[in-house]
């Protein structure tokens, strides 16, 4: 069974207000500005400008054959409907969790702001935007776009991918959604970290072990996604 996409389950989940335009706010406002500004007070209470559904405290799951794959968590959510394109805004950010069949979680994307966009199948996320895998590893960046059909992540940005003994950072990186296998594109250096193995939990069939130190770091992803897109 497909999994259920995000957008359909927003719909059916959330709890909608919808959006009027604040007339008497909007009246006052035409009063007090000047003549120049009236343009731009008629655009910003257009209606094509404002929301049509929010939500608060959102959460939400999709699921793939009674199975949890993935929870999404939101201060806020809002919908737009403009020009044909349709597309959520969560403006305080977000945290998607992405599971296995067990329910272990086998990555996880956290932002400061995000979008995603319905008919593209596409999420961006922004500021302070922190991956992380089933293994620990963890890659901050400030913009990334997620394919989410072709189970895809990459940014053009500066990117800094911390593990258990080196930190990576570069400038660009291309990786499945999973954060297994990627690619930074301009690597600038590695940071290598003595890992304290005193202190270190015992390893057990089920952990993986730590990252270790490669000549030929970063790993090439055996599907390289394509060119980031220009939502804007």
């Amino acid at each position: 069974m497909k999994t259920q996409k995000f957008a359909s389950k927003i719909l059916q989940l959330i709890k909608l207000t919808r959006i009027a335009v604040p007339v008497l706010g909007t009246a006052i406002l035409f009063f007090a500005c000047q003549k120049n500004d009236i343009d731009k007070i008629k655009a910003f209470s257009s209606p094509e400008n404002l929301p049509i559904l929010e939500a608060t405290n959102f959460e939400t799951i999709s699921t793939d054959s009674g199975t949890v794959r993935f929870s999404l968590k939101a201060p806020k959510l809002l919908r737009f409907e403009n020009d044909g394109k349709t597309f959520h805004e969560f403006p305080e950010g977000l945290l998607l969790i992405k599971y296995d069949e067990n329910h272990k979680i086998t990555s996880s994307i956290e932002a400061d702001y995000a979008k995603e966009f319905i008919k593209e199948e596409k999420w961006e996320a922004k500021n302070n935007v922190i991956v992380t895998n089933e293994k620990g590893d963890s890659l901050k960046t400030e913009h990334l776009i997620w394919d989410e059909k072709n189970e895809t992540i990459f940014t053009e940005e500066y990117v800094k991918i911390i593990s258990a003994d080196k930190i990576i950072t570069g400038t660009g990186l291309t990786s499945d959604q999973n954060m297994q296998n990627w690619k930074i594109k301009n690597p600038k250096g590695v940071i290598y970290v003595e890992v304290d193995n005193k202190n270190r939990p015992e390893q057990t069939d089920s952990n993986i072990q730590p990252a270790k130190a490669e000549t030929n770091d970063p790993v090439i992803s055996t599907t390289p996604p394509k060119q980031a897109v220009n939502f804007n």
